[in-house]
């Protein structure tokens, strides 16, 4: 029987397997990665993007704390944006069109060229466990044993993995690739609760059978930012290409639900849930019966390929149906389908049964990342999958394991959410879920994270003293405005009634001025004479922090009332039968949660704050 020893096993090479893979390797431990292809590291099944509403958020922060999707997107984006701009700077979002063959590519590359790394493609099919309750290591499909000090599951979409288009049943993973079926059994037996979820995705069309002259051009920013904050912004200025935007009609709805039947979805045949907020366009039309039309957004695949992807029209129907409802969609009428549309259905975990670290709370050394933890997207696995990495890497180095929190950036939400609260379907980021989004802008993740990221290892000395002189250029430059004062001269004054602003009786500073709705740190440039050339990601905080200053200060001391409840920490051995005062369903729901701090507990659906009294009380009265 064939084995190797390594510090840590890394079971699937998607976006999170790739990230806790490359955090481990890094950090000095022998690590070995599994996937059942080489040829789905980082694959993107779905559309090849990156970012968006809040998963841009997601992206940056994770750069912050020194992973890698944010470098390898700006290596191969052919389009970028960002959106929200009418909006203000909590909602601003990255978002960039991948080449799918490119990300991969690049990706693999980077794990290939890691030191301490190994790629290995074979199935997983088994946990090593010591005493039932401790992970030494994975047994793979054909016999070798693995022995490992930490494992970190990143199986993404692939257990049990089965894809439908309408009646045709296929039992394969993403794009065809082999599927995980052996491991389902082996969690099971461990004692870990599974769930079946599913996703879909839509069709990819021949772009040379598309009539992009009945669509609407979707053009890149013109200037372009990077999600890597060690991005050199001038050396990813190219040209872009350009995506489009048509609609969905009354004739595409009226072919869906005279064809509802033959939908997996509605005949019954899917048994996992779906993901409210990417819905399929079946989903799309009974759901929301009054719209007209729909949305739909047509974009490359890559540079290298004809395929596009169709947007918004993700579908499980049968080929026939399939062709005539994308046929009635202006631009359409004569596409030819490369690869049809489909459902699939995967084996993930019930997250509650995680830490906060994403260490299972059951089984030591064993920690979880990705889709496996019931999320969707790229990003949100990518995220958890860095953390869940470090993790795994800091209980191996015997160091002190880290945990983001609500406060700290949207990566400290996701977990959170899926830790403690009850997710019934694939859990998707979003920028309202975030209550102190305010301060959690995808402009300000360096600022927030990357202080972790290098007392972690993963970020350099070079690229962390950045980050230091960056806050110390804002803060000195926040204080120059405060003590730069302008009087009445007709400079000023005339300035003022040019960009329709009341005129000053007195002296005013320049901060006072920049907090006005109707100017702001760019346009008061003509009259602060003293102004010093700095950086573009400078001026741009200067400007956030003086314009919602008020907004901020309440955000702060929102997050330190928070931070309080955070602190508090909970025993592990605590015994909430022992406790007098907690209703039946609050006891329950603390026992199945075992929540690690007061903050934690308080927000479990089921525990009111009555009984986050009572908790209170009991552990001042048992001085814990």
């Amino acid at each position: 029987m064939f084995e190797e020893s390594y510090d840590v096993a890394v079971v699937g090479a998607g976006h999170a397997g790739c990230e806790a893979a490359l955090a481990c390797a890094r950090l000095g431990l022998k690590t070995i990665v599994f996937t059942v292809s080489v040829n789905s590291i980082a694959l993107m099944p779905c559309n090849p993007s990156v970012g968006g509403s809040s998963k841009g958020h997601l992206v940056r922060e994770l750069d912050a704390l020194g992973g890698e999707m944010g470098k390898n997107i700006d290596k191969t984006f052919i389009q970028s944006k960002m959106l929200n701009r009418s909006k203000g700077p909590a909602v601003h979002s990255l978002r960039a069109q991948a080449d799918k063959a490119e990300y991969s590519k690049t990706m693999r590359q980077v794990l290939e060229n890691q030191d301490n790394l190994t790629i290995k493609q074979a199935e997983v099919s088994e946990l090593i466990l010591k005493d039932k309750n401790e992970v030494s290591g994975v047994k793979i499909y054909t016999g070798g044993i693995y022995h490992a000090k930490a494992v970190v599951l990143c199986t993404g979409t692939y257990l049990r993995a089965r894809c439908l288009c309408g009646e045709a049943i296929t039992h394969t993973g993403p794009n065809g690739l082999q599927a995980a079926n052996y491991l389902t059994e082996s969690l099971e037996k461990a004692g870990i609760e599974l769930v079946r979820f599913k996703t879909g995705t839509p069709a990819r069309m021949d772009g040379r059978t598309v009539d992009y002259s009945k669509m609407t051009e979707q053009l890149g920013d013109e200037r372009i930012v990077p999600f890597s904050f060690s991005t050199d912004p001038d050396s990813i200025q190219k040209e872009q290409v350009k995506c489009y935007l048509t609609y969905t009609n009354e004739k595409t709805h009226e072919i869906i639900r005279n064809n509802l039947d033959r939908s997996p979805i509605y005949a019954g045949v899917i048994e996992g849930t779906g993901p409210r907020y990417c819905p399929s366009i079946e989903d799309k039309v009974v759901r929301f019966a009054d719209k007209d039309k729909h949305q739909l957004f047509i974009e490359p695949e890559g540079l290298s390929t004809n395929e596009v992807y169709i947007g918004g029209m993700s579908s499980s129907m049968p080929e026939d149906v399939q062709v005539a409802m994308y046929r009635t969609v202006p631009g359409l009428e004569n596409c030819k389908i490369v690869r049809n549309a489909y459902a699939i259905e995967y084996d993930c975990i019930n997250p509650r049964q995680l830490y906060p670290t994403l260490e299972f709370k059951k089984i030591k050394n064993l920690f979880a990342g990705g889709q496996f933890n019931g999320s969707s997207g790229y990003e949100e696995a990518a995220a958890q999958g860095l953390v869940a990495g470090i993790n795994a890497a800091m209980l191996v180095l015997g160091r002190e394991k880290i945990t983001i929190d609500r406060s700290q950036g949207y990566i400290g939400v996701l977990i959170d959410d899926l830790v403690t609260k009850e997710n019934h379907e694939p859990y998707r980021m979003m920028t309202s879920r975030a209550e102190y989004r305010l301060l959690l802008r995808q402009d300000n993740a360096d600022l927030r994270l990357r202080k972790i990221g290098y007392e972690v290892g993963l970020v350099s000395k070079e690229e962390y003293d950045k980050t230091v002189l960056k806050q110390k250029l804002i803060d000195e430059e926040t204080e120059r405005l405060k003590n730069t004062y302008v009087g009445t001269s007709k400079k000023v004054t005339e300035f003022l009634i040019e960009n329709n602003s009341t005129a000053l009786g007195s002296g005013s500073s320049l901060y006072e001025l920049i907090s006005r709705p109707e100017l702001d740190y760019f346009m008061i440039e003509p009259i602060d004479e003293k102004r010093q050339d700095l950086p573009d990601d400078v001026k741009e905080q200067v400007n956030i922090n003086i314009k919602y200053a008020g907004y901020i200060e309440k955000q702060i001391k929102q997050v330190e009332a928070f931070k309080k409840m955070e602190v508090k920490k909970i025993p592990e051995d605590i015994d909430y039968n022992d406790i007098n005062g907690l209703r039946n369903e609050a006891r329950q729901k603390l026992i199945s949660y075992a929540p690690v701090s007061i903050g934690q507990a308080s927000r479990i659906s089921g525990v009111s704050p009555a009984d986050i009294s009572v908790l209170l009380v009991y552990l001042k009265s048992r001085k814990l």
